[in-house]
C-alpha cells in the first residue's frame, strides 16, 4: 500500500489545552502506530512522539492544531487520534 501523507486541522477543545497529561495521552496513542506522525500549530511541527514538543506547542483551548501522519497504518492513527483530540482527550475537568 502506498504511503501517502494525510492531514487534519483539529481544534482542541479541553479546558487546559495540550498540557503534560493530556501530551502524555497523545504520545502514548500515537506510539501505538507505525506511522510517522506531527503535530502542528502556527507552522510549527513536532513529532507526536515527544511530550515537550508538544507542550511547546502552546496549543491552548480553542488552538487549531493540524496532524500530519505518513505510513501504512496512517489512517486509522490518523482516525484514532482524531478521535482523542474530539473527546478532549477524555478529561472530565
Amino acid at each position: 500500500m502506498e504511503n501517502s501523507v494525510l492531514s487534519r486541522r483539529l481544534t482542541v477543545c479541553n479546558r487546559r489545552g495540550l498540557h503534560a497529561r493530556a501530551a502524555a495521552k497523545f504520545v502514548t496513542l500515537a506510539e501505538r502506530f507505525g506511522a510517522s506522525v506531527e503535530v502542528g500549530k502556527d507552522g510549527q511541527f513536532v513529532s507526536a512522539r515527544s511530550i515537550m514538543g508538544l507542550m511547546m506547542l502552546g496549543a491552548g483551548k480553542d488552538s487549531e492544531i493540524e496532524l500530519r501522519v505518513e505510513g501504512w497504518d496512517a489512517k486509522e492513527a490518523l482516525e484514532a487520534l482524531t478521535e482523542l483530540v474530539e473527546a478532549g482527550f477524555h478529561e472530565t475537568d
